[in-house]
């Protein structure tokens, strides 16, 4: 039987993760059965996270939200009910944008939806 040698394929797996453990502490930049611990909880992290972004992003902009409708005399819940009851299809994303930047169309909105 013909002798197969590995070593080739092994050393570039371990060089490539060795490379994504770039820029980590300690051994875990170095020593592969570290580096690839941590690694493994990295990469996990990251896909929780990239999933908890947009959900932090849509809670912010209903505390922007929110604190503009009080500012007008309407709570954030009355004021998202009323958006639905007029068919008002602008999203909290942009309703926050123009409650920053133009309060004067987002006053517009509040008095359209309120009455």
């Amino acid at each position: 039987m013909v002798r197969v040698k590995r070593g080739k394929i092994a050393h570039k797996r371990r060089k490539r993760l060795l490379k994504e453990a770039k820029g980590f502490r300690w051994g875990r930049k170095a020593k592969y059965r570290a580096a690839k611990e941590a690694l493994m909880h990295a990469w996990k992290y990251a896909y929780r996270d990239r999933r908890n972004k947009k959900r932090e992003a849509r809670h912010l902009w209903q505390i922007q939200i929110a604190a503009f409708c009080r500012e007008l005399g309407i709570s954030y819940s009355k004021f998202i009910n009323n958006l639905k009851k007029n068919k008002v299809e602008l999203d909290r994303k942009i309703l926050a944008e123009i409650a920053r930047e133009k309060p004067e169309i987002f006053k517009k909105i509040v008095e359209k939806v309120k009455t």
